[in-house]
């Protein structure tokens, strides 16, 4: 069974003149409520993969108190255009604890 635990909404955009990959994180919605609050403190953390091994990490600013977080941030990774077909993203939202 399927549990719903919200959905992401981000762009992929890249330019293999650059060997930039952008990976826009624009927003989540009805995100799992993880604290007693009711709420999440929730942030994006993208992880670059290359063959199951993971090369980069990097993660969005974290949104206190909120299950309908907007990011509107970008995450850039240097790729080149040679690479290209052997790496993967794993993008997973996260809730902040201290």
């Amino acid at each position: 069974e399927s549990v719903d635990l919200g959905e992401i909404m981000f762009s992929l955009c890249y330019l293999p003149t650059a060997g930039r990959l952008t990976l826009t994180v624009i927003k989540c919605r009805n995100l799992k409520a993880m604290d007693i609050t009711g709420y999440s403190d929730p942030y994006v953390k993208v992880s670059l993969l290359c063959d199951g091994r993971r090369l980069k990490k990097k993660k969005t600013t974290i949104k206190k108190n909120t299950l309908n977080p907007t990011y509107n941030e970008a995450i850039i990774f240097d790729i080149p255009p040679e690479n290209m077909d052997q790496v993967s993203l794993l993008i997973s939202v996260m809730d902040y604890d201290r």
